[in-house]
């Protein structure tokens, strides 16, 4: 498989970035799973200087530390925040950061003795991010949950898939990273912007089934002007629409049509072959007739074969890829979409800045693997007291 970009530098002695729109940004990570280490991972990505506090034991839902991709570019100390002196250390990191994100259930924070008003006594302009699925009020606020069900909730799991079926189930991409991870990253970002201006942090609270209904702000306008039916695949961007869906090929593939403005339709009716007297695409009654005339074109040949047909033109059609057929695409591999290193194929850091590069500089942090350094440069002795003993004079 190809390999795609390999030339990620390395950590400096210090294990800050060399670069990175957020070079000198603490971020304190309280170890989760889910939304909360992805979205330290997009801050550590951009450069912040991210120390993740684990549990003992690591966490419940953990894959190998050396292939958790999320835990890049970070480093790990262990506290057991049940230990009399946990809450201590964990304070004393919030004293010298810039953010602190946590993920626990509305209230565990706040026992555990490391809560906002605790961690912004020891420090006035912390921004503190707290990311759950329900948010820190409302009904279910104290509920257990996870992506698929707040997604349900929002309503934007009902919209997915097709007509005489189930919804169709988008990973946990949808909830966790999209309507969690990066709206707790715009979120810590805005406040941390006001908290150098002001010298004022605040508390963030990103919740999952708050930013999945903000993504279907659109929707909700359609909706409202009535261009939208509140019913899977029966509208223009659902797969309702012949010519904005996805069809089998000969060999059991798929295709992904786009073809929404009249240039682009043109050019895929030429490119698939359809014939002069095909229904009209803006004949709401015959798209069931104009589906089934496409689907049968698509099915006449491989996905290979008509990738050749369509690749490079404005007809806005794509193959359907695996994850593994993605990282070997001719494009991505230009772009450097994904990269391999340490032995592990990921997605390189993105958005891309033309000053200020993203890097990866460290592999997964192993859980504790970096508490000497992080007592050092954080200047926290009392996390590694055995080491700050062996370093005096």
């Amino acid at each position: 498989m190809a390999e795609g970009r390999t030339d990620a530098p390395g950590p400096d002695a210090r294990g800050s970035a060399a670069d990175g729109p957020l070079t000198g940004v603490r971020v304190v990570e309280l170890a989760g799973i889910g939304p909360a280490p992805f979205a330290a991972m997009l801050l550590a990505d951009l450069g912040a200087d991210v120390v993740r506090v684990d549990r003992p034991g690591g966490p419940v839902l953990g894959v190998d530390p050396d292939h958790d991709v999320t835990n890049r570019n970070k480093r790990s100390v262990v506290v057991d925040l049940k230990d009399a002196g946990g809450a201590g250390l964990v304070l004393d990191l919030a004293e010298r950061a810039d953010i602190l994100l946590e993920a626990y259930r509305p209230g565990v924070a706040e026992r555990l003795g490391v809560g906002p008003a605790d961690c912004r006594a020891r420090n006035p302009r912390l921004v503190y991010g707290r990311m759950t699925g329900w948010g820190q009020d409302g009904p279910l606020a104290p509920s257990a949950g996870h992506d698929i069900g707040y997604i349900a909730t929002a309503g934007t799991l009902g919209m997915i898939g097709p007509a005489g079926g189930p919804p169709a189930v988008p990973a946990n991409l949808l909830g966790d990273f999209a309507g969690g991870s990066l709206y707790l990253v715009t979120g810590v970002l805005a406040a941390l912007h006001h908290a150098r201006a002001t010298g004022a942090g605040q508390v963030v609270d990103a919740a999952i089934v708050d930013g999945v209904a903000h993504l279907g702000a659109m929707i909700w306008g359609m909706l409202a002007a009535g261009a939208w039916q509140d019913r899977r695949a029966a509208n223009l961007l659902d797969g309702g629409c012949p010519y904005y869906a996805v069809y089998a090929t000969a060999d059991g593939g798929w295709m992904a049509v786009g073809a929404l403005e009249p240039a682009f339709y043109a050019e895929f009716a030429r490119l698939l072959g359809l014939p002069d007297d095909a229904p009209d695409r803006g004949d709401l009654a015959r798209w069931d007739e104009l589906r089934s005339l496409i689907a049968g074109r698509f099915a006449a040949r491989t996905r290979k074969e008509w990738t050749e047909v369509f690749e490079g033109s404005d007809a806005c059609v794509a193959p359907v890829l695996s994850l593994y057929e993605a990282a070997e695409h001719a494009h991505l591999a230009a772009r450097g979409t994904f990269v391999t290193t340490g032995g592990i194929t990921q997605p390189a850091p993105a958005p891309r800045f033309s000053a200020t590069p993203a890097s990866l500089r460290r592999p997964p942090a192993r859980p504790g693997a970096h508490t000497a350094e992080v007592a050092r440069d954080w200047d926290v002795p009392a996390l590694a007291p055995e080491a700050a003993r062996r370093s005096r004079p």
